[in-house]
């Protein structure tokens, strides 16, 4: 789960990192109110989204006048913010975040996420802060260090060491680095975070070590330990089709393809998404109806599919384990009661109850075409699709 910039720097702030004064609103007249508090000779405006790229977008301001804050406020609140991460549909900004300017010396970058490979927790840090950390890797790679972390409930001080070598700071700003790495390292773990990012992390004129800007990304799977932290979901930033799925417990991510997919298994969706980009057509989503799956879910998850209007065909692949097949026959057949199937209908059944799956298809008078294998469903309906 994703939440926004000002949150992550309150939750940065809350473990003792230090950022610049700012506040948020969902309206013009609130947020100009609240800035009004805040001691600045210049104000930042930021547009909130889960994006990166907004500067580059035009979601970034620097303002001299309260008077100049509120216009650029009124044009930037409700606008679509095209960026790389966003997509050429763009993201709506709904609420604004405006903070003190701060006098910028050097720019940083340092991040911390889960590294799966190694099963350690990674920072990365680089002095090529506010530019794109992909760019700096495939330009200059040996202004990026990366340094992996056994996790326990705290960081070594040799570690933090070798995190901030690459940022060559001087004995105050690196005591306070190293302060920041440690704090991050505490919230990382306490909250079950993916992902820390904070780009630029600047020095100042005053040798102030400042989080600019921050993105926070939490395991989904452990929010029922973290209610505070759920309680910042921001449902307007998430794709409604993905809100939908989660309303019924199915592992669905939407894509840009044209071939809607029902699989159950995340091992099985992955490999049914590649077979399908081998025969030359890409997946519309990724959907895990899961093992156990009831007649109800499998119904959901087919309107789900349809309900993309870029779906030109549709593969079910499923291998009965604990997913008995019949039971996803009848919900195919009790989901197209209810909506109009109008592209074709791949379906391949193996294992438990896959006969009997296959005769309650063959009887529902739908139009699908049968596969023997999940090589002959890819090829089918890619074929049919044509």
């Amino acid at each position: 789960m994703n939440i926004h910039e000002h949150q992550s720097k309150q939750i940065l702030k809350k473990y003792g990192a230090v950022i610049p004064e700012g506040v948020f609103a969902m309206t013009v007249d609130e947020l100009i109110e609240k800035a009004k508090s805040l001691k600045t000779e210049k104000y930042v405006l930021k547009a909130q989204i889960h994006a990166g790229g907004r500067g580059k977008a035009g979601g970034v301001k620097i303002l001299d006048t309260i008077q100049e804050l509120e216009v650029a406020a009124k044009e930037l609140l409700g606008k679509k913010l095209v960026t790389h991460q966003t997509g050429p549909e763009g993201r709506e900004v709904k609420r604004l975040y405006v903070e003190e300017s701060s006098n910028i010396k050097k720019e940083l970058y340092l991040s911390c996420l889960v590294d799966r490979t190694s099963s350690k927790i990674a920072f990365i840090s680089s002095d090529q802060g506010g530019m794109d950390i992909e760019e700096v890797a495939s330009s200059s790679p040996e202004k990026i260090i990366t340094t992996k972390i056994e996790m326990s409930n705290e960081i070594l001080e040799n570690d933090c060491e070798k995190i901030v070598r690459i940022f060559n700071l001087n004995d105050s700003a690196k005591k306070q680095a190293i302060s920041l790495i440690k704090s991050i390292y505490k919230m990382f773990i306490n909250t079950d975070a993916n992902m820390v990012e904070v780009n630029p992390l600047i020095l100042t004129k005053e040798e102030k070590i400042v989080c600019l800007d921050a993105k926070m990304n939490f395991d989904s799977n452990a929010l029922f330990r973290h209610p505070e932290i759920l309680e910042l979901r921001d449902l307007n930033e998430e794709e409604p089709t993905e809100i939908e799925a989660s309303k019924h417990d199915l592992a669905y991510i939407k894509l840009d393809g044209s071939i809607g997919c029902m699989v159950n298994g995340a091992g099985l969706a992955m490999a049914t998404m590649d077979i399908i980009k081998l025969y030359g057509k890409e997946p519309a989503n990724f959907l895990d109806v899961g093992g156990g799956a009831s007649k109800e879910k499998v119904s959901a998850a087919l309107k789900i599919i349809l309900s993309d209007k870029n779906v030109k065909g549709i593969l079910i692949n499923i291998f009965g384990g604990i997913m008995r097949c019949d039971v996803l026959a009848q919900g195919v057949i009790d989901a197209a009661k209810e909506i109009n199937i109008e592209v074709p209908l791949v379906v391949r059944l193996a294992g438990t109850n896959f006969k009997q799956g296959k005769e309650i298809l063959d009887n529902s008078g739908l139009k699908l075409i049968s596969a023997e294998n999940l090589d002959d469903a890819a090829k089918k309906i890619v074929e049919a699709i044509k």
